[in-house]
């Protein structure tokens, strides 16, 4: 069994709430002693409606949240503080596939300078090894060399969503975090992108951890489930087990009110 990647151990995230006063503080639990580990090779689904806390666990994972007690690991590392040196170092161990692809890409920038400029900013290779690289990726993700030159509004959500994943892959990451990367898509073209999803982790060896508030979604993809509640990890275990036998409550609530795979996400 492989190391893990990342993982969260205990964490705990509490905001003050606006309620609060100099003397009577109140608090609340975002995330209440959640531990989750992320393995190469293995997907983590995590689902959760909104505000289960879903959302902040990915946060933590990519260092944009703070936990208020707990640790985060990174390759058995401890990060104490994600300073800009270890921001640097953590974009070559995990990448995140974003909601809406119109938000993650520069409307001003081509694809292929959007795909060369992690590339720069981190001085991998030379200029020539760089371009070959940019034209590999987009044939990885399944687009022609063509969508080089073109600008995100020139491409469909779909496309646009393949670019943002030819993005997260071009530092070579061990882990990619997909947080609910299908929702903004038209239905027609949401299992293209799960599909792609899956092919790349195999092919690449590839962690994932994937969020989303469809259990069927998270089911497709995923070798463990997190269920999540209130803050909380209310069950975890294997995809099957979990769907053949659910122990706690709100997953059969989840479960019972799943819609299919490729029915239009609700907001």
């Amino acid at each position: 069994m492989s190391d893990p990647i990342i993982e969260l151990k205990d964490v705990h995230v509490r905001y003050r709430t606006r309620t609060s006063s100099m003397f009577k503080p109140n608090y609340v639990d975002a995330l209440a002693g959640v531990s989750l580990t992320v393995k190469r090779g293995q997907t983590l689904g995590i689902v959760g409606e909104s505000g289960s806390g879903k959302s902040t666990s990915a946060k933590v994972l990519i260092g944009l949240e703070k936990p208020t007690s707990g640790q985060v690991v990174f390759a058995g590392e401890p990060v104490r503080s994600f300073t800009p040196a270890v921001r640097k170092r953590l974009g070559r161990i995990l990448s995140v596939v974003f909601q809406d692809p119109a938000t993650a890409l520069n409307a001003r920038m081509t694809v292929r300078d959007a795909l060369l400029d992690p590339l720069q900013v981190h001085g991998l290779g030379d200029p020539a090894s760089r371009q070959r690289k940019v034209r590999d990726l987009l044939g990885l993700v399944g687009l022609p060399a063509s969508a080089l030159d073109a600008l995100p509004g020139q491409l469909s959500g779909g496309q646009r969503q393949r670019v943002a994943i030819a993005r997260a892959l071009v530092l070579d990451p061990q882990v990619i975090i997909a947080d609910e990367p299908t929702s903004a898509l038209d239905v027609s073209v949401r299992a293209q992108i799960l599909n792609l999803l899956t092919d790349l982790k195999d092919q690449l060896g590839l962690g994932m951890v994937f969020i989303s508030h469809d259990i069927q979604t998270v089911r497709y993809l995923s070798d463990e489930i997190a269920v999540m509640n209130r803050g909380r990890v209310v069950e975890f275990g294997d995809a099957a087990s979990i769907f053949d036998n659910p122990s706690d409550d709100y997953t059969r609530t989840l479960l019972g009110a799943a819609p299919s795979l490729l029915e239009p996400a609700s907001h």
